[in-house]
């Protein structure tokens, strides 16, 4: 299941930097105006290598006794436990190493996401060009593994986001998405008389999309959230308190979202819904009704073992590692901080172009992208509007704390320095004098 024409994401800086050396290279790794990995100069080519590709091959799915590895397991075997063949096999199969690099199409309109919506904005998501992107979820694989004639999946993999600098997230992180597809003869037995679709399509409604019955939605709809509130209480213990949100989501259709009780407040835990009909019908399934829910590893993983900052997950110390080294997945484990290390904060001022479309999020990609993981959190303290000039004033707050040592306070201001020269350059801010 490897995107066409584009092997990895190495090869496609190699062609970028060498240029394009046939047509093939040109439809597929020649940047574009949409191309938005980092700030958009040759120097950051280089950064990128070691923000991002560093850390493509080191699959923390996969990686055994890592804490994402362990809840991916806890998953897997929750699946395999609770869905379960005539002959006594596991219904579900998993893909855990498809190609993160997918086309627009894949990851947007074959999931109907409209033309405006906010995901497929440049501060949103990382673009290699206007036809190809790093994954924003996997949920972007839903309609070619349906297309290959599976009903039953689990997809876990990396996805990459554009977003906010705090402890809680981070550009590289781990999702689950789950399809179950079921036939009219799967879903109710014979003798009840009842049908999935509509002999004419209905009209769609906030229960139910047109071409389904009201029955075929009241069951399914019963059967995964069932499925997930077991799946919770596998995650987080038989006593896990739980709550159901309406929500939206382009795919899905009804769409709900379940919340958990963490330490006294509701945490949104994963969405979910009935799959919209159009993409299993044009993925060649139009015979089924599914059910799907999208989750992130790192979001439980943080609650299971009290990890209290993303950044973790990626540290290689021996000592953070060694804590997870266990046998069965499902051992309590709770992570014990190796040591603390001071913080460092720095504030940095500047005034946004009158005439331009600034972003936070092209901000925090330059400051992840200079300071990587020596920064803790990035915030908006403090923004005006100059009477006479008319013009926006923002002043963020950098946080600086590295996981495995002290930072000193010359390398912090290097580092400072160098994200207001890089944001003046990217970006046209004009950095204040505090």
């Amino acid at each position: 299941m490897k995107s066409s024409g584009m092997k990895n994401l190495e090869e496609h800086f190699q062609l970028c930097t060498r240029g394009s050396e046939s047509e093939s290279d040109e439809d597929c790794c020649m940047k574009d105006e949409q191309y938005n990995i980092t700030s958009a100069i040759p120097e950051t080519c280089q950064e990128l290598k070691e923000c991002i590709i560093k850390r493509m091959p080191r699959k923390l799915h996969q990686q055994k006794n890592h804490p994402i590895n362990l809840i991916k397991e806890r998953i897997v075997s929750y699946f395999y436990k609770k869905f379960v063949g005539r002959t006594g096999n596991p219904v579900f199969s998993v893909y855990d190493n498809l190609d993160p690099i997918v086309t627009t199409h894949q990851n947007f309109d074959a999931l109907l996401v409209p033309r405006n919506h906010v995901s497929r904005q440049k501060s949103d998501s990382y673009y290699l060009n206007s036809k190809y992107m790093l994954r924003a979820h996997t949920t972007a694989h839903q309609s070619d593994l349906i297309s290959s004639g599976l009903d039953n999946f689990l997809i876990i993999g990396d996805v990459y986001r554009r977003d906010t600098v705090d402890s809680t997230h981070y550009p590289i992180f781990h999702q689950c998405d789950a399809v179950r597809l079921q036939t009219q003869h799967e879903l109710f037995p014979e003798e009840w008389d009842l049908k999935v679709f509509e002999k004419r399509p209905d009209k769609r409604t906030d229960d139910k999309q047109a071409e389904h019955t009201v029955d075929a939605v009241r069951i399914l709809s019963y059967q995964l959230k069932t499925t997930l509130q077991d799946l919770a209480k596998t995650l987080f213990g038989p006593d896990v308190e739980y709550r159901w949100v309406e929500a939206y989501f382009p795919f899905t259709h009804p769409s709900w979202e379940l919340e958990i009780k963490h330490k006294g407040e509701w945490l949104e835990l994963l969405g979910c819904g009935i799959m919209e009909h159009a993409i299993v019908a044009k993925a060649g399934a139009g015979d089924r009704i599914g059910w799907a829910f999208g989750l992130g590893l790192e979001r439980v993983a943080m609650r299971v073992y009290d990890i209290p900052d993303i950044r973790l997950f990626w540290s290689t110390d021996r000592a953070f590692l060694q804590q997870f080294a266990v046998d069965d997945p499902f051992t309590a484990v709770k992570y014990k901080p190796v040591s603390v290390y001071p913080i460092c904060v720095n504030d940095i001022s500047f005034w946004i172009p009158p005439h331009g479309d600034f972003s936070q999020n092209d901000f925090f990609d330059i400051v992840r992208t200079v300071g990587g993981d020596m920064i803790e959190e990035v915030s908006l303290v403090d923004q005006f509007v100059h009477p006479k000039k008319r013009l926006t004033s923002h002043c963020y707050r950098i946080t600086y704390r590295h996981m495995e040592r002290t930072l000193t306070k010359t390398e912090v201001n290097a580092v400072h320095n160098e994200i207001g020269r890089r944001a003046t350059e990217v970006l046209g801010v004009s950095v204040r004098m505090t």
